[in-house]
């Protein structure tokens, strides 16, 4: 894990610090925002945990003080700097426009407001790979943060395409139960547990049995689709690089695990390409290639990992094509983009609300 910590200068030196909230500070992705706001060392007053669930009243502890979780009202807002929505996409909907009008730069992790005109889709690390840099808004829409899948294969194919010329690539992805929130994880705990024991499964998330299984859809009475998080894939993958790289043909399954995106990506490039040469080029800031003398990359051994881990192996029967195989912490990367792109609104942040 890296061990870089930013540090912040804020937008009024009088007042010293930027003040914080947090909607749906109870969920995973809540949680983490917390974590690495703390990790990053930015620079904040006092950050506001807030949340409409069951999570209300819970004591969470953030930068060593406790704190506990109040509910989302509009005065919460007031004076607030910067707000992160991890919560769900109908919490979102129902606040941001409160929170906007307060004068608070917003982050979206719940992607609910993607297709707003007025918001930005960011993907920090995709952006430095491909030399663009984020010009300072007085008064910035929301930034919404790409999705997880989106920003690996992103950085990837990015990082390759210029040394590596890459004609087809097809991507497979493994979805961890963290992306359904707190609710999905229980499901597949829950389902583990009951079929160990001949009872019934519960299937208010996903509608399926997961546990012990792989699937390529929900069933009919779910809320969320695999066919949606395609779609959202491939939108944000599109927004962030353009032409700049093949879009990869992609088949999202769910599989019975609780934490971190695994992806299995053959590449097609124009010529013959050494294994050693493929994983030079993937070698860079945040993602970490992994030999084969060592522990292939795994969801349980990139959960809580800040980089993305690659290994990297030839295709038997073409040798035009490659193998990568990759995992990356769906939670913690959403958290650091989330979190670093408020660092860049900072730049220009003024005190208190936009006249």
């Amino acid at each position: 894990m890296s061990s870089h910590k930013s540090t912040l200068v804020p937008a009024d030196p009088a007042r010293g610090f930027y003040r914080v909230a947090i909607v749906g500070a109870g969920s995973l992705k809540g949680k983490e925002v917390a974590e690495v706001l703390d990790q990053r060392n930015f620079p904040s007053s006092g950050i506001k945990l807030l949340d409409d669930d069951e999570s209300l009243g819970q004591l969470e502890a953030v930068k060593d003080e406790i704190t506990f979780i109040q509910s989302v009202r509009a005065e919460q807002f007031e004076h607030t700097d910067f707000t992160f929505f991890a919560s769900d996409a109908a919490c979102t909907l129902k606040n941001w426009k409160q929170v906007e009008h307060s004068g608070s730069a917003i982050v979206d992790l719940s992607y609910a407001l993607e297709d707003e005109p007025s918001a930005t889709l960011r993907a920090p690390w995709v952006e430095r790979q491909l030399g663009q840099v984020a010009t300072p808004e007085l008064a910035p829409g929301p930034v919404v943060v790409a999705h997880p899948v989106s920003l690996v294969l992103g950085l990837l194919m990015s990082r390759l395409q210029p040394k590596l010329p890459i004609q087809r690539a097809v991507a497979t992805v493994f979805e961890p139960a963290s992306e359904h929130g707190q609710k999905g994880m229980d499901e597949l705990h829950e389902q583990t547990v009951n079929l160990l024991s001949f009872q019934q499964l519960p299937k208010q998330v996903f509608d399926v049995q997961v546990a012990f299984n792989v699937v390529a859809r929900y069933g009919d009475q779910s809320r969320a689709s695999l066919a949606g998080t395609t779609e959202r894939i491939v939108k944000h993958y599109r927004r962030l690089l353009g032409d700049r790289a093949p879009l990869p043909s992609l088949l999202v399954l769910q599989v019975p695990t609780f934490h971190a995106h695994a992806l299995s990506l053959n590449l097609q490039f124009a010529q013959p390409a050494e294994i050693g040469t493929i994983s030079q080029a993937l070698s860079g800031e945040h993602v970490a290639v992994i030999p084969t003398s060592e522990e292939a990359p795994s969801n349980v051994n990139a959960a809580g990992r800040a980089d993305i881990l690659v290994s990297v192996t030839s295709d038997s029967w073409d040798p035009n094509a490659a193998w990568v195989w990759a995992a990356a912490d769906n939670l913690r990367l959403s958290a650091i983009a989330a979190v670093e792109s408020a660092e860049a609104m900072a730049a220009a942040r003024p005190r208190g609300q936009i006249q």
